[in-house]
C-alpha cells in the first residue's frame, strides 16, 4: 500500500445527532487508567478537511484485557464518528434515510501499563498485532453500525503518518445497501434498493504514549449512478435529485470517488 432545504432533512440530521448524542454518555464510564486520571483523552483530527465532515457519534469502551504471564494489560478507547456532511444531506433530502457509505473514525487506544513499562518477556510486537487484530475487528463493527457490510481486507502494508509514525495500513472493501422511495416527476415513488461497493483505509500506530486508529469508507463509484440504475429508463437521476433537493444535492451524489479517497487518506494520517 503506498503513502499516499426540506424538513426531512432537518429532521433526519436532529434524528443523527440525538443518536450520537447517546453515545457520549459512555465517556464518563472510563474511569481511572493506570498512571492517566479521568478517560481516555479523545484523538484529534488535524487536518482542515474535517471541515467538510460532522461528528455524529463519540463512544468509550473497552478494547482487551489480556494476561501476559503476571501482568494483564487492559486496553481502554475513545473513538469519534464522522460523516461527509454534503453527502450525508443529500441522501436525506432524497430518500429521507439516515445513513450514509462516506464515514470517517478516529480513536485513541490507552494501554495500561504503558509499552514502555512492561516486563521484558512481554513483547511490543506481540502487544501491537493483539491491539491491531482488536482494532480491524472494532472497525469492521463500526462500518457495520454505518450500514456497510461483508468487509474484507483487500491490501495490508505500512504508511508514515504525519507525526512521523509508521502505521499498519490496511484497505478493505464492502458494500452499502442503499434503499429508500424516490419522487418521481409524475408524483408517484419509485422504489430505490441498490448495493454500493465501497472501499475503506485503516491505519494503526503507536504514537510513543498511546495507539492511534483512524480509517474511513466511501463508495467506489459516484452515488448518482447507483441512483440512476435504480430509477425508470426515462427518468435521469442528476436531474431528478436537482430538482427535488437542488443543484447541492446532485453534486454531491456525483462526487468522484477519488476526491473521498484523497480525504479519507489526508484525515487517516493527521490523525493525533
Amino acid at each position: 500500500m503506498n503513502d499516499s432545504s426540506t424538513g426531512r432533512s432537518t429532521e433526519t440530521t436532529r434524528r443523527r445527532l440525538l443518536a450520537g448524542a447517546g453515545g457520549l454518555g459512555l465517556v464518563g464510564l472510563a474511569g481511572c487508567l493506570g498512571g492517566r486520571d479521568g478517560p481516555v483523552p479523545a484523538p484529534t483530527v488535524t487536518s482542515d478537511r474535517i471541515d467538510d465532515w460532522r461528528r455524529i457519534d463519540e463512544s468509550a469502551s473497552t478494547v482487551f484485557e489480556q494476561s501476559y504471564g503476571p501482568v494483564t494489560v487492559r486496553a481502554r478507547e475513545r473513538t469519534l464518528v464522522y460523516e461527509y456532511v454534503d453527502v450525508a444531506e443529500a441522501l436525506a433530502e432524497t430518500f429521507d434515510t439516515a445513513g450514509s457509505p462516506v464515514v470517517f473514525f478516529a480513536t485513541r487506544i490507552d494501554l495500561r501499563p504503558a509499552v514502555d513499562q512492561l516486563p521484558a518477556g512481554v513483547g511490543r510486537g506481540r502487544l501491537m498485532e493483539e491491539v491491531e487484530t482488536a482494532a480491524v475487528d472494532a472497525f469492521r463493527a463500526q462500518l457495520r453500525n454505518s450500514g456497510i457490510e461483508d468487509v474484507e481486507i483487500v491490501d495490508e502494508g505500512t504508511t508514515t503518518v504525519r507525526s512521523g509514525h509508521t502505521a499498519t495500513a490496511w484497505r478493505l472493501a464492502g458494500a452499502f445497501a442503499l434503499a429508500g422511495e424516490f419522487p418521481l416527476p409524475d408524483g408517484s415513488t419509485g422504489p430505490v434498493d441498490e448495493t454500493v461497493e465501497t472501499e475503506s483505509r485503516l491505519g494503526v500506530w503507536h504514537d510513543g504514549t498511546d495507539v492511534i486508529v483512524a480509517g474511513g469508507a466511501y463508495p467506489t463509484n459516484p452515488l448518482i449512478e447507483v441512483v440512476d440504475e435504480a430509477l425508470p429508463d426515462l427518468v435521469d437521476a442528476e436531474t431528478a435529485v436537482t430538482e427535488l433537493a437542488g443543484e447541492d444535492a446532485a453534486a454531491a451524489l456525483a462526487t468522484d470517488p477519488a476526491a473521498f479517497d484523497e480525504d479519507v487518506s489526508q484525515l487517516l494520517i493527521s490523525v493525533e
